[in-house]
C-alpha cells in the first residue's frame, strides 16, 4: 500500500469529533516502566481509570501514549493483554488512544543499561522524575538507542507489526504514531528505522492513519531536517510539535493549510515559555487541528515543573539564559496532584466550552448526512 491520498485521509478526519486530549502517563507513574510494566499495575490502571473520567468530563476524548519497547521485550505477553487493559479502560469513557511505538526523545546514553523493572525511582521537583534523566543531554551524549543494537532492532521491527496488526481494525485506536520526534538528539541516524516502520504499517494496511512527528517547525512547508523530511512526505496525517507562541502558531498553521493535510499537534502547552490554553485552545478548534497538550494531571513525572534543560541554561549561564521564562508558572499539566482542582479554573472553563461547541457541531453535521440520505431513498 502507498501513502494515503489527502481524500483519504480528510475522510478520515472528518468522520470523527474533533480530537482533543493529552499526553498521558497516570500522575502515580514515574516513568514509562511504571506505566507499562506488571509491578502494581492493577494500581496503575485504577488510577488511569480515575483520570480518564476526569478527562471525559471536560470534554477530552483521546490521549497519545508512548509505549515501552523494553517492557514488550521482556514482559510480552503480559504488555499485551495490559495494553488491552487500558485501551479499554479509556474506550469505557469514550477515550481513543493514538498509540506511539518508538521514542527518540528519550534515547540512552552510551552508558545504557537495561532498565531495571519493580519500584521505580523518583525525585520531587524534577521535570521527568529525576535529576537530569536521559533525554535532557541533548546535543552532548544523546546518541544511543536501542535501535542501534543489531541484535534488538529486528525484535523492535516484530513489535511494531504485533501491535499494528493486532489493532488494526480496533476503533479505540485513531492515529499511529510510529516515532517521536525522529532525530531528536542524533540527526538522521534512524531514519532506516523510521522508514522500516512505515513500511511495516503499509504492508498491513489498517484502518489508522500512519505518522511521525514534525517537531522543529517549517519553513517553506518543509521540514527543517532530513528525517523530519521524510517523515512529512511519508504520514498520512500530519503530527507537529509547537510549544511556541500564539503568533509562531498563526505563521505555522498558514504552512499547514498549503501542505493540505489533516494535522494534530501532538504536543503542546508551555506556559512558563508563554504559551496560554486560553489562546492556544480555541485557536486549534477554529482551524480544525486536533491537540494534544502534555500532561494531565501532576504527579510524580513532574512535568508541571520547568523542564531541566532551562534550569541547566540557567547554571550555566545565569539569569540572561532564562529570563524570557515565567517561573510563576507551570510547563505542563491541567490539575493539581490528586486531580480533585485544576491548575487554573479558567483554562478547564475555556477546554469545556470549545470542547462542547465541538460535539454539537459533529452531532448537526452528523444529523445533516443522516437527513440528505433519508431524502434520497
Amino acid at each position: 500500500m502507498e501513502r494515503w491520498s489527502k481524500e483519504r485521509a480528510w475522510e478520515w478526519y472528518r468522520s470523527r469529533p474533533w480530537i482533543r486530549g493529552c499526553n498521558y502517563m497516570g500522575s502515580d507513574c514515574a516513568n514509562r516502566i511504571d506505566q507499562w510494566q506488571e509491578y502494581k499495575f492493577d494500581e496503575k490502571l485504577a488510577t488511569a481509570e480515575r483520570e480518564f473520567a476526569l478527562m471525559k468530563s471536560i470534554g477530552y476524548n483521546s490521549v497519545r501514549l508512548i509505549l515501552e519497547f523494553e517492557v514488550w521485550d521482556r514482559q510480552h505477553d503480559g504488555f499485551m493483554e495490559r495494553l488491552e487493559r487500558y485501551l479499554s479502560a479509556a474506550w469505557k469513557h469514550g477515550i481513543s488512544a493514538m498509540l506511539c511505538l518508538s521514542n527518540e526523545c528519550a534515547v540512552r546514553t552510551p552508558t545504557f543499561q537495561p532498565a531495571v523493572f519493580g519500584e521505580q525511582p523518583w525525585q520531587p521537583g524534577f521535570h521527568g522524575g529525576r535529576e537530569f534523566g536521559t533525554w535532557y543531554a541533548h546535543g552532548t551524549d544523546c546518541r544511543y538507542s536501542l535501535l542501534d543494537d543489531p541484535e534488538v532492532a529486528p525484535r523492535y521491527y516484530k513489535m511494531v507489526r504485533e501491535l499494528i496488526s493486532t489493532h488494526a481494525h480496533d476503533e479505540r485506536v485513531c492515529v499511529w504514531n510510529l516515532m517521536n520526534e525522529p532525530g531528536n538528539g542524533r540527526g538522521s541516524k534512524s531514519l532506516p528505522h523510521l522508514a522500516k516502520f512505515f513500511e511495516i504499517g503499509r504492508e498491513i494496511d489498517p484502518d489508522q492513519p500512519l505518522c511521525a512527528d514534525v517537531w522543529r517547525g517549517f519553513k517553506d512547508c518543509q521540514a527543517t531536517t532530513e528525517i523530519e523530511q521524510f517523515a512529512l512526505e511519508q504520514s498520512d496525517i500530519i503530527s507537529f510539535h509547537s510549544y511556541a507562541s500564539y503568533d509562531d502558531n498563526i505563521r505555522l498553521i498558514y504552512q499547514l493549510r498549503k501542505i493540505g493535510r489533516p494535522a494534530i499537534n501532538t504536543e503542546w502547552l508551555h506556559r512558563c515559555g508563554g504559551q496560554r490554553v486560553q489562546e492556544i485552545f480555541p485557536l486549534y478548534f477554529l482551524e480544525d487541528i486536533g491537540c494534544y497538550n502534555w500532561g494531565f494531571v501532576a504527579g510524580k513525572y513532574g512535568t508541571n515543573e520547568p523542564a531541566q534543560a532551562i534550569w541547566q541554561a540557567y547554571e550555566k549561564n545565569g539569569y540572561e539564559a532564562v529570563k524570557g521564562f515565567d517561573f510563576t508558572k507551570w510547563q505542563h499539566d491541567l490539575f493539581r496532584p490528586g486531580g480533585r482542582f485544576p491548575y487554573d479554573p479558567a483554562e478547564i472553563e475555556v477546554i469545556k466550552r470549545y470542547t462542547s461547541l465541538a460535539d454539537a457541531d459533529f452531532a448537526g453535521k452528523a444529523k445533516s448526512e443522516s437527513i440528505v440520505t433519508d431524502d434520497s431513498l
